[in-house]
């Protein structure tokens, strides 16, 4: 692999820049960073490259998601299990992953986000069942949560889907999710980083994007934390939308390519 050491100046540029915008969104939103990044990333470097890059400064984007929301102590003595289902449900899906390598994950996680998006349309995103078994569906949507994350590498669909279903105000579900999302890319970094994937001084290199990744997940938060519920939920659907449309992509290109 070449390293984040051997980028060129106009590269390291595309980067930074790529760093900046996600980072914004990830404020401004709360979730969308690695999904944002990553593809971005790997289309001008390598998968491998992309996801070293991207990894320490999604971590910081989840703190400042965090810090920045109202009611973060209480979503996270409410929900603090979610994370663990997660974890489950991530080692389930590499699993399933390792055994089923050719099984369309991409297109069924799409087509899970578009049924809902279809639902949401007609005002039934929330389920009066959910609401009155919320540890029973939080237990199955963060399992499906990892699930996602470790076959499709987008843990956002489920949690999002739970969290409207139970009536969770839309700017409380932002750290609701980056609790999990906490779990999730913690263990991912302790994962890799004896893996042998990058070098001590490739993780080193990240933190200078780590710092861009804060200072703009921190400037987009002070947009989220000044619209309304209404606007809020609009984006929301908006990211949804552009998610199943990135995972019909890569899954019309791998066909293209089978």
């Amino acid at each position: 692999m070449t390293g984040p050491e051997a980028l060129s100046p106009a590269l390291i540029a595309y980067v930074v820049l790529v760093i900046a915008v996600a980072g914004w969104i990830q404020g401004a939103l709360g979730l969308g960073f690695p999904m944002i990044a990553t593809p971005l990333i790997a289309a001008a470097t390598s998968m491998q490259v992309a996801v070293v890059m991207v990894l320490i400064p999604c971590l910081a984007t989840v703190f400042v998601s965090i810090a920045r929301s109202p009611g973060s102590l209480d979503m996270l003595k409410r929900f603090w299990w979610m994370g663990l289902v997660a974890l489950l449900g991530a080692a389930v899906g590499a699993r399933l992953f390792v055994l089923y390598p050719g099984f369309p994950y991409a297109l069924l996680l799409a087509g899970v986000i578009l049924f809902y998006l279809n639902l949401d349309r007609l005002g039934l995103s929330q389920w009066p069942v959910m609401q009155r078994h919320e540890l029973a569906f939080g237990l199955l949507f963060g399992f499906l949560g990892g699930l996602s994350e470790a076959t499709a590498n987008i843990a956002a669909p489920p949690l999002i889907i739970y969290y409207l279903g139970i009536g969770l105000q839309p700017l409380l579900l932002v750290p609701a999710m980056n609790i999990s999302f906490l779990v999730g890319k913690s263990t991912q970094l302790a994962t890799l980083m004896p893996s042998g994937i990058a070098s001590a001084g490739d993780w080193l290199l990240t933190l200078p994007l780590a710092a861009v990744a804060t200072w703009a997940s921190w400037q987009g938060a002070k947009l989220r934390n000044r619209i309304d519920a209404a606007t809020y939920r609009r984006w929301l659907r908006a990211l949804l939308l552009v998610m199943a449309l990135i995972l019909l992509a890569r899954a019309a290109h791998q066909w293209l390519q089978s």
